[in-house]
């Protein structure tokens, strides 16, 4: 998995892993993944689903253009606060962009 060479910023709920491609294209892409350590089937879709909605919410203007961005759910992610994840994310993309 190419994006494990990129950047990480480990959070309470996710890891957040940032590749950049350097093929040119300034589009970002986005990855999710919630092992079965996590949960059972409801509860990882429950968590790629608020996942998928914070990525929609907050990487069009904070992510990382031309990258790959991968969050991995942790297991305390499914019962965080959608304010404290996205202030999470935030604070993870501020990490990366350093």
């Amino acid at each position: 998995m190419a994006a494990n060479r990129g950047k990480r910023a480990p959070m309470p709920g996710f890891v957040l892993l940032v590749h950049d491609r350097a093929d040119g294209d300034p589009s970002i892409r986005v990855g999710i993944t919630v092992s079965k350590k996590v949960g059972n089937a409801v509860v990882r879709n429950r968590m790629k689903r608020r996942f998928r909605a914070l990525a929609r919410d907050i990487l069009p203007e904070r992510g990382i253009a031309g990258a790959d961005h991968v969050l991995i759910g942790r297991q305390g992610g499914i019962e965080r606060d959608w304010s404290r994840l996205r202030a999470e994310l935030g604070k993870a993309l501020g990490k990366i962009a350093r």
